[in-house]
This record gives structure tokens, C-alpha cells and sequence, in this order.
């Protein structure tokens, strides 16, 4: 409602500021005449990642992946990539890992690699190369895996992100438990408030 009462100009501005997968979930919900309309004012580079998203059926981990994760390549060192993760606009889920493939770093990336954990790097010499720490247990999503297959993994492996790749295993973006959460539950769950026991719990550590 917000957004189609702004000026054409100003909503493709506010969209150009959105993480691409807000983005796409945002235009997603309007008619495709607007969205065409709003996607052709955004600058390219901006619209490309949100036009590349949207591409992909709907529920599947490609709708709801975010497609600017961390990634590096192997020859960077622990010292830069803990200096990625402390970039203050990243959320905690996307904060959690570096992803690390062949250059470009920009997805879709080049081979992927796998993948290192915040805490192994907090372990490490800040002069140590990504590439001696790569996690490769886990293996990536397919842009079609499905919501079911998305949480069945996650909770096997306790992550908190996990890497997509295509066909050609370059990164194309990575799905988060806050972009599976945001999923499942209902629309209107933020606007709903704590549950009546939630609320009762903060009243009865309030009192004591």
C-alpha cells in the first residue's frame, strides 16, 4: 500500500535500497504492469538481481534465497573476511559464514568452493587463507529444492545459512533461517504481538 502510493520515481528509489530478495518479495505482490513499470525505473544494476530472483517458482530455495551473501575467494585471508562479517548492515544469519568460490565473488559466482563458519575463523591466525579452512560437508542447494528439502537440512546440520548453486556450480545465492522463517509463518505474524504465554513469561521476570 505504501509503495503504490509513492511517486514512480521514489518506489523504484526505496526498491534500489531493499535487500534484492525484499525486493522481489515486494513486487511479487503487485500486478505485473506495476512491477514491469518499477523494475524498468530501478537502475540496472540494481534491477538485475531482483529481475534474477524472480525468476524462480515460487517456495523453492531460488524465491527464497538472498543472492549477496559474504563471499571471498580462497586466497583472502581471515583477517579480511572477519572484517566482512563486522560490516554493521549484514544480518546475523548472512554475518555467520563466508561463502568461498572462484572469482567473480559477485553471483553468480565462480566454482563454489564451500563454505567457512564465523567461529572457525574467530579460531584461526588473522593472516591464514580462507582456503585451508573450507568446510565442505555440506552439500549446496539446488535453486528447485523445495522448502521441505530447505528445512530438512538445516535442522540436520544445526546452520544457520546454507550456499544454492546451479547447474554449472557457481553461488547463486544462499537461503537463511530468517528467509525460511519469513516463508512459513503467517503474513501478518509481526503485527500479531507475543502469544498470551510469551507474555506472561516477560510479566512474571518483570515482577521478580
Amino acid at each position: 500500500e505504501i509503495l503504490a502510493a509513492l511517486d514512480r520515481d521514489r518506489a523504484a528509489d526505496v526498491l534500489e535500497e531493499m535487500a534484492p530478495d525484499d525486493a522481489a518479495d515486494l513486487l511479487a505482490e503487485l500486478p505485473k504492469s506495476d512491477r514491469d513499470e518499477l523494475l524498468g525505473l530501478m537502475e540496472p544494476a540494481e534491477a538485475s538481481p531482483v529481475r534474477a530472483l524472480m525468476h524462480y517458482e515460487p517456495g523453492t530455495a531460488g524465491s527464497l534465497m538472498t543472492s549477496e551473501p559474504v563471499v571471498m575467494t580462497p586466497d583472502a585471508t581471515v583477517a579480511e573476511a572477519l572484517a566482512r562479517i563486522r560490516e554493521p548492515h549484514l544480518p546475523p544469519a548472512v554475518a555467520a559464514q563466508v561463502f568461498v568460490t572462484r572469482a567473480p565473488t559477485a553471483t553468480p559466482t565462480g566454482r563454489y568452493l564451500g563454505v567457512v563458519h564465523f567461529q572457525r575463523l574467530l579460531r584461526e591466525p588473522p593472516s591464514s587463507l580462507l582456503g585451508k579452512f573450507i568446510d565442505t560437508d555440506v552439500d549446496p542447494l539446488r535453486p528447485e529444492a523445495t522448502v521441505v528439502e530447505i528445512t530438512k537440512r538445516l535442522a540436520t546440520y544445526n546452520l544457520v545459512a546454507i550456499a544454492v548453486v546451479d547447474s554449472a556450480d557457481r553461488l547463486v545465492g544462499a537461503v537463511t533461517v530468517d528467509d525460511l522463517l519469513d516463508h512459513l509463518l503467517p503474513r501478518d505474524w509481526r503485527e500479531r504481538g507475543p502469544q498470551p504465554r510469551l507474555r506472561m513469561a516477560r510479566e512474571r521476570r518483570v515482577h521478580v
